[in-house]
């Protein structure tokens, strides 16, 4: 068992990776504390996937300061490899080599693995252990791709999109083993897109956008906390919203999203949807549709990166 210790598992300081005019990593500042597990989120072309890169030491900075472990993943990568596991989205294993025979030569490389046949029952990987991999369905792939990440036992392991394209039972399988290792002392890295994998798994949460951190912290700080904070409402276009927020406890905003639609931010609770309520009716407006809701991680993601789609 790994224990955590005052030195961070992963230091970026103003982090930079540039492919010819392209920087895709732009002075990026990210701290992963040990035996815990930090999700970094971010739309596509983000920089999320080199950040990663550069850290696993298959790719080498070209500005800033980075330590994964205390040591320099690229100058040190002989003694940084034995003690993190990787995960790949694809490739980097033998088309024609069967699943558990993988397995178990990846185990035989390190002093103390895991229980391969009990690692391969748990990830749903025992019935086709004698599959070659290039027969293997995508979800089984993916299924071994993180068995061979952590069959090491690593101190730190990286997880790329853990559970893309896994079926129900396969994800939440796979987030039970990623709880083992954070509770066994094992830091976790994953990237994902599932916000709430996130907001489920992770103790931190790191927003990268245009190469650098935008935003860190655990989901639920960066959610705005665990009451409801939101209240949405529908009613005619053009609302007087100085005379609502006038109205409304202090702390509360009101906006007009698009037209029609109202949404009101701050301490949501049967004070605040009285008054709004109270002021519709006197205003003679007919509040419709009204709803209430946590300020989730989706919302502060998509308010931090926009909601342009990105190729």
């Amino acid at each position: 068992m790994h224990t955590a210790g005052a030195e961070p598992a992963v230091e970026a300081v103003g982090l930079v990776k540039r492919y010819g005019r392209t920087t895709a990593v732009d002075g990026l500042d990210l701290t992963v504390r040990r035996a815990t597990v930090t999700a970094v989120l971010g739309p596509n072309g983000a920089g999320k996937t080199t950040t990663i890169e550069l850290c696993e030491g298959y790719r080498a900075p070209d500005g800033g300061r980075l330590r994964v472990l205390g040591l320099d993943p690229v100058r040190e990568a002989a003694l940084l490899r034995p003690r993190i596991g990787v995960m790949l989205q694809s490739g980097g294993i033998y088309p024609g080599v069967r699943a558990v025979e993988m397995l178990r030569h990846v185990a035989g490389l390190h002093a103390h693995p895991l229980d391969v046949d009990a690692l391969a029952e748990r990830l749903g990987l025992a019935g086709c252990g004698r599959t070659p991999y290039r027969r293997l369905s995508g979800g089984q792939k993916q299924r071994l791709a993180l068995a061979l990440a952590v069959v090491g036992r690593p101190e730190l392991v990286f997880l790329d999109e853990p559970t893309a394209g896994l079926d129900p039972q396969a994800r939440h399988a796979t987030w039970e083993l990623v709880r083992e290792l954070r509770a066994d002392g094992v830091t976790v890295v994953l990237t994902t897109h599932y916000m709430d994998e996130a907001e489920e798994l992770a103790d931190e949460v790191v927003i990268v956008d245009r190469g650098r951190a935008i935003a860190q912290g655990a989901p639920l700080e960066l959610g705005g906390g665990a009451a409801a904070d939101v209240l949405r409402f529908a009613g005619r276009p053009g609302l007087d919203l100085a005379s609502l927020r006038a109205a409304l406890p202090a702390g509360s905003e009101v906006t007009e999203p698009s037209p029609g639609s109202y949404r009101v931010t701050g301490d949501v609770g049967p004070r605040l949807l009285a008054t709004v309520t109270a002021w519709c009716a006197q205003h003679g407006v007919l509040a419709d549709r009204i709803t209430t809701r946590r300020h989730t991680l989706e919302d502060v993601f998509l308010e931090l990166t926009g909601r342009e789609l990105r190729s």
